[in-house]
């Protein structure tokens, strides 16, 4: 595992963009799986810059992304889809096609959390963005998901939930429910880069990467991958007891 401690939440979301511009731009058909959150705003708003001043292109970029909420109509703006394609997909040149996500709306969610587990398997991710929540949870696999599990439809927190509400607008509630990609699909790609930034993450973080690996911290599982890069910022890293471990940046590509 690579950790890598930015001076702020801009350095590090300049280092994770350095990391997926490497990615796309060096591999034949890049299969990209992408986190939604506070956290990577800056790293897509990054993005989108490079495209826009410096010709990064995602032309050939396969997206996939982590989770989705239910219960939210199609067009609500807090669908993850509509999320990453406000910020993201809209403003570079991905086609309309490239980005994939379970179908909240299907009337057999069942069948579609296996339709999506497939394709995503099928898919072979070459670089997985993930973020970490206050409590532990990668993706929304929330405090007890088994280590093996697969795409399903899991019940949100407590915590989860009132750490989501801001992004609804007044007088809404977050939603109780989402289709996540288990453990064992996140665990599959070949590349995981997990993202954090603020004081509020500093615990999560610490018990994540220096902790033992357990269910009730789902994010610890990334001990147990071969190929890890941690980015985080100056608060996120607060809470690590080995802090020799991180390699300091001020956003320059330092992570391989």
């Amino acid at each position: 595992m690579r950790i890598v401690v930015g001076e702020s939440a801009a350095a590090a979301a300049r280092v994770v963009a350095d990391l997926v511009e490497r990615f796309i731009v060096s591999a034949p058909r890049p299969a990209l799986g992408l986190a939604t959150g506070e956290t990577m705003e800056a790293v897509f708003a990054e993005l989108v810059r490079r495209h826009r001043e410096e010709g990064l292109s995602f032309a050939r970029v396969r997206a996939y992304l982590l989770d989705e909420y239910l219960d939210l109509d199609r067009d609500d703006p807090c669908a993850y889809r509509n999320v990453v394609h406000r910020l993201l997909t809209a403003q570079v040149d991905m086609g309309p096609r490239a980005v994939h996500g379970p179908n909240a709306q299907a009337v057999d969610v069942s069948a579609e959390c296996a339709r999506y587990e497939q394709q995503v398997q099928q898919a072979s991710i070459g670089l997985q963005l993930l973020g970490i929540g206050a409590n532990g949870h990668i993706a929304f696999n929330e405090p007890g998901s088994p280590l093996d599990s697969a795409t399903r439809v899991v019940e949100l927190s407590e915590q989860t939930r009132a750490d989501n509400i801001r992004f609804f607008g007044a007088g809404r509630s977050a939603p109780v429910r989402a289709i996540t990609q288990g453990m064992a699909a996140i665990g599959a790609a070949d590349r995981l880069v997990l993202v954090a930034c603020g004081e509020h993450k500093a615990d999560a973080v610490a018990r994540a990467l220096e902790g033992p690996v357990t269910e009730e911290v789902p994010a610890s599982a990334i001990q147990l991958h071969p190929n890890v890069t941690v980015v985080l910022d100056e608060q996120a890293a607060s809470g690590l007891v080995r802090r020799d471990r991180g390699v300091r940046s001020g956003g320059s590509a330092t992570a391989r």
